[in-house]
C-alpha cells in the first residue's frame, strides 16, 4: 500500500506556474547580464589590442 501512494505523490517540491515563470524570466536576465559582460571583455580585449599579451611576467 505504501507504493501505490508514494508512485501518486510527486516527489521534491512542486513550483506554481508563476513560479515557474519568474524562475525563467531570472534565468533569461542572468543570461543576459553574462553575455553582455562577455561582449565587453571581448570588446575591450580587441581595442587593447596584441599588447594586452607582451607584459613583463
Amino acid at each position: 500500500m505504501d507504493n501505490e501512494r508514494k508512485s501518486e505523490e510527486p516527489e521534491g517540491i512542486v513550483l506554481t506556474e508563476a513560479q515557474k515563470k519568474s524562475r525563467r524570466e531570472r534565468s533569461l536576465a542572468i543570461a543576459w547580464a553574462l553575455g553582455i559582460l562577455v561582449v565587453l571583455f571581448f570588446a575591450v580585449t580587441m581595442v587593447k589590442g596584441p599588447a594586452v599579451l607582451i607584459r613583463p611576467m
